[in-house]
């Protein structure tokens, strides 16, 4: 799979970062990221896949996949409108259900070039992720674009 950006934020993120998430796609492209991965359980993923939704009606080579984390066979996914397809990442069926959110943001974080997050800054998924993610980065492995707390 070609460089993607991963975007991961709280569910309850709120409207307001709708601007600061369009400029942190928009940079993406412009460094010749075009692949953008997004889930679908709140807010923020709802927002995100806009984001990306506009950026794609200015440029043609962009893609948008929806992230699953429990096998498609087992529990079938709707694609919405203008997300290019699904990413099952690789061995998630091994993963107890409980788990199958957070190991698939893992395993889908640990490949990315660049991850756009938000957080309010409470204890949950996401800060752990990110946690996780700043030894990638350390690395030059990625880079982490945090989105301000507005």
């Amino acid at each position: 799979m070609r460089e993607y950006c991963f975007l991961i934020g709280k569910h309850d993120a709120p409207e307001r970062i709708r601007d600061s998430l369009d400029r942190a796609v928009e940079e993406c492209a412009a460094d010749g990221i075009t692949l953008f991965v997004v889930g679908s359980r709140g807010n923020f993923d709802r927002l995100a896949a806009q984001s990306v939704l506009r950026l794609k009606h200015r440029r043609a080579e962009v893609t948008l996949l929806l992230l699953l984390a429990y096998h498609p066979a087992e529990r079938p996914a709707d694609l919405p409108d203008g997300f290019d397809g699904t990413l099952y990442p690789e061995g998630m069926e091994r993963v107890p259900r409980r788990f199958a959110i957070a190991r698939a943001n893992e395993r889908v974080a640990g490949g990315a070039r660049r991850i756009i997050a938000y957080t309010d800054g409470t204890p949950g998924g996401t800060e752990r992720l990110l946690r996780r993610a700043e030894a990638y980065e350390r690395t030059g492995k990625c880079r982490i674009v945090l989105l301000p707390r507005l």
